[in-house]
C-alpha cells in the first residue's frame, strides 16, 4: 500500500494525531516548569481514552487466552515506536510470567537494527510484515496484534491482513477513529487521544496509550492462563538476585510459612515458586506439587482443588 507524497500528506493531515495545534506555538519559549506542566496534563487524559475503549479490550483479551490456552502465540507487528513497543512487552514476558520466549513475539519493521535506529523504508512495506509472519510459520491458534498510531501503517495493517488470511487471530491498536488498521483486524481498538503535543510526535500520548493497552492484552492474559496467584506473579522467573528474594517474598506472602519451610519447598521444587507454594499449603512434596500442576495445565488454584484440604 504505497502512497504518492502528495496523498500521504492528504492522508496525514486528516490524522488526529498528526493535528496542528495553533495555541502551542510558543511553547518553546516557556520556562520549563510550564512544559513540564502541559506535558502532564496532556498524559493525564490518555488513561480515559484507554477506558472508553476496555469493552473491546477485553473481548480481544478473551480471544486471545482461549487460543494461547491451545498452545497459540500472541505476536505484536509495528514500525518505529509502535514496534519498539511491541518487542518491549514480549521481551518482559518471560521474566515476569515463565513464558517461553517463542510465546510471545514482537516483530519491528527493519528487524532488531530498527529497535535503535531508522530503517529507511521498513514501515512501508506490506511484503516485510507477510515475509516476517511467514518465518513464525503461523496457525490458527496465533494471534497478531498490529500496532500503529496513525493506524495507516503498511507494516502493521500488512501483517493483520496476512494473518487473517491465513487464519490466526488478528487486533488492530491504533489511536485515530476509523482507521484502515482497526477495519482489517477482526479485534479493532482505537484509543483516540487527540493531537501531541509536539505535533506529529506519537511517542508521547499515543506511544502511552499503546503501552496500556499492551500491558493490559499480555497481562490480563496471562492472569487467564493462571499465571498468577490472585495479585502474585507465581511463575516469576528467578533468573537474578532480586527475582530470587522476590520469590521468596511471593511464597511467604501466599503461605504465611517461616523461611526455613520456605526454603526446603523452594529447593525441593527447584525454585518454582507455585510449585514451593502449593507443596506448603497442600502439605505435599516437590514431585507430588509438580504432578499435581500439570494435572491443572499449570494452574495453581486448580491443583489445590485437586489436592483438597
Amino acid at each position: 500500500m504505497t502512497s504518492t507524497p502528495r496523498r500521504l500528506q492528504s492522508e496525514l493531515a486528516s490524522l488526529t494525531t498528526e493535528a496542528f495545534r495553533p495555541e502551542l506555538s510558543e511553547i518553546d519559549r516557556l520556562p520549563t516548569l510550564d512544559i513540564a506542566r502541559l506535558m502532564n496534563g496532556e498524559d493525564a487524559g490518555v488513561a480515559a481514552a484507554v477506558a472508553a475503549r476496555l469493552p473491546q479490550i477485553a473481548a480481544a483479551v478473551d480471544a486471545v487466552a482461549d487460543r494461547m490456552a491451545r498452545g497459540g502465540r500472541l505476536i505484536y507487528a509495528g514500525a518505529g515506536t509502535a514496534g519498539r513497543l511491541g518487542v518491549l512487552d514480549a521481551s518482559e514476558c518471560p521474566p515476569t510470567f515463565n513464558t517461553d520466549p517463542a510465546q510471545v513475539v514482537g516483530l519491528i519493521a527493519g528487524g532488531p537494527e530498527a529497535m535503535v535506529t531508522s530503517v529507511e523504508g521498513a514501515e512501508d512495506s506490506e511484503e516485510l510484515a507477510r515475509a516476517d509472519l511467514d518465518a513464525l510459520k503461523l496457525g490458527p491458534d496465533d494471534t497478531v496484534v498490529g500496532i500503529s498510531a496513525s493506524g495507516r501503517t503498511p507494516y502493521a495493517i500488512g501483517a493483520v491482513q496476512h494473518a487473517r488470511a491465513l487464519g490466526a487471530l488478528t487486533i488492530g491498536l491504533a489511536c485515530n477513529e476509523h482507521s484502515t488498521l482497526a477495519a482489517a483486524a477482526e479485534h479493532g481498538i482505537e484509543v483516540v487521544v487527540g493531537p501531541e503535543l509536539i505535533t506529529g510526535s506519537t511517542r508521547l500520548k499515543a506511544g502511552t496509550a499503546q503501552k496500556l493497552v499492551l500491558n493490559m492484552l499480555s497481562t490480563i492474559t496471562m492472569i487467564r492462563l493462571g499465571k498468577t496467584y490472585g495479585n502474585l506473579m507465581v511463575d516469576v522467573r528467578a533468573s537474578n538476585d532480586k527475582l530470587r528474594a522476590r520469590s521468596r517474598r511471593i511464597v511467604a506472602l501466599a503461605t504465611g510459612a517461616s523461611e526455613e519451610e520456605i526454603e526446603r519447598a523452594l529447593t525441593e521444587s527447584g525454585g518454582e515458586v507455585k510449585n514451593a507454594i502449593l507443596a506448603i499449603l497442600a502439605g505435599v512434596d516437590g514431585p507430588t506439587a509438580a504432578r499435581l500442576l500439570e494435572e491443572s495445565g499449570g494452574r495453581l488454584r486448580a491443583a489445590l482443588a485437586i489436592a483438597g484440604p
